[in-house]
């Protein structure tokens, strides 16, 4: 499944001639690209699907939102490592590379 996420946005910056942001998703961080909202600031809340924010959202929204998601378990679903919750699907454990 592909959601739509408010995040929080933390800096801002352009790279090769995008603007660009830190966003963060109750506890998980992506960058974000910001060319559909130009005027978003940090500290800003907005929705994001697939990597765009596409939306400005008030903070109480964007919390009771993330709050939902997060009971619901689709934050991690959504951000979550997909090969480690497909071996928990399927009774597996994951084996990790040294270092990750």
């Amino acid at each position: 499944m592909c959601l739509a996420v408010p995040g929080r946005v933390l800096d801002i910056e352009e790279r090769d001639g995008t603007r660009m942001a830190t966003v963060d998703f109750g506890g998980v961080v992506k960058e974000v690209c910001l060319e559909y909202l130009p005027d978003l600031r940090v500290g800003e809340y907005a929705i994001v699907h697939v990597g765009f924010a596409l939306q400005r959202l008030d903070e109480e929204s964007a919390q009771q939102t993330l709050e939902l998601f997060a009971e619901l378990g689709m934050l991690q679903e959504e951000f979550g490592d997909a090969w480690e919750m497909a071996a928990a699907e399927a009774g597996q454990d994951v084996v990790r590379e040294a270092g990750q």
